[in-house]
């Protein structure tokens, strides 16, 4: 890749039919201190544009010599044919080529699709451009087969087209000077593809995080804290809490509050696992952490305003 130093601005030539519109806006929000040209082109005199430095790259018509062009294939457009309003071809939704057998059907000189036989009868003399062609169509002469943004390019009031399903097509790609990948052809390409502002592609990406790091960081939040359950013992009651990793346990002796043995958190509400109340003990649960059981002899754990204990139905 070469540096872009050498070209202050960014020159795209673009074929008829084609609308560079919405990359040109966003070129110029990303770029804003690097002027986007355009420049317009016939699709026979694309190739010959790129390749004499008229332009850093294309949004062209396919084939390209691939010996010489890159290209990033962008779409593929349906090809129409082009009547007046009053033909009986517009009675239908779509018609085939074999609808047109009756018909002259003009080929202009700077025809785009590529055929292997002619549609419809040909007309005695060819026009030389697509502009031309259609002024002859709405003379009511003939009919005319286009990429429907053609159709769309030329549309006049009088005109209409149907799509033509069983015509060639015509498909719409990126090209430029293999040998001249500028940074700035790069950043054109991101955009095509709607790469990110932040896409790292042809730049160089920032320093990743050693794995050993990532590993550390990993095994520090699933690693236990080491302390084990105490043994049940007569008046003890031993609970898991539950939003904290690990064996974090409460212990409550009865008929003393619970004591935040791992979890000293406020608000935790520890999972009750087994109890031993002695005699005339009394087991509690709190209204506002419905999960926390406690004696109700003294203060519970929550401390959270409004609540308080009541008897434990199960």
């Amino acid at each position: 890749m070469t540096g872009s130093e050498a070209s202050p601005t960014f020159r795209l030539a673009y074929v008829p039919g084609v609308t560079p519109a919405k990359w040109v806006r966003i070129w110029s929000e990303r770029l804003p201190d690097v002027p986007l040209t355009l420049v317009d082109v016939s699709a026979a005199e694309a190739s010959d544009v790129l390749r004499g430095g008229g332009a850093d790259a294309g949004v062209v018509r396919l084939p390209v010599d691939r010996t010489v062009f890159s290209a990033i294939p962008l779409y593929t457009e349906s090809t129409v044919v082009v009547v007046p309003k009053d033909h009986l071809v517009t009675a239908a939704d779509e018609v085939s080529v074999a609808d047109l057998a009756d018909d002259i059907v003009f080929h202009p000189l700077d025809d785009v699709l590529e055929w292997e036989q002619l549609p419809g009868r040909p007309a005695l003399e060819r026009p030389a451009t697509t502009a031309d062609a259609i002024e002859l169509v709405a003379a009511g002469v003939g009919l005319l087969v286009v990429p429907q943004s053609l159709a769309r390019l030329h549309h006049r009031k009088d005109l209409t087209y149907r799509p033509l399903v069983d015509a060639p097509q015509s498909s719409v790609a990126l090209a430029w000077p293999e040998d001249a990948t500028t940074d700035l052809v790069e950043d054109f390409i991101g955009i095509v593809r709607g790469r990110t502002v932040n896409s790292t592609r042809g730049r160089t990406p920032p320093p990743a995080q050693p794995k050993s790091k990532r590993r550390e960081a990993a095994d520090a939040r699933r690693k236990p804290t080491g302390l084990r359950p105490q043994a049940p013992r007569q008046g003890v009651g031993v609970t898991r809490c539950v939003a904290a990793a690990g064996p974090s346990w409460l212990v409550a002796q009865f008929p003393a509050p619970l004591k935040a043995k791992a979890c000293g958190s406020t608000h935790h509400q520890p999972r009750r696992t087994r109890s031993f109340p002695p005699a005339g003990g009394v087991v509690g649960r709190c209204v506002v952490c419905p999960s926390l059981r406690f004696c109700l002899g003294g203060p519970g754990p929550c401390t959270r305003p409004g609540s308080y204990a009541r008897p434990a139905t199960g």
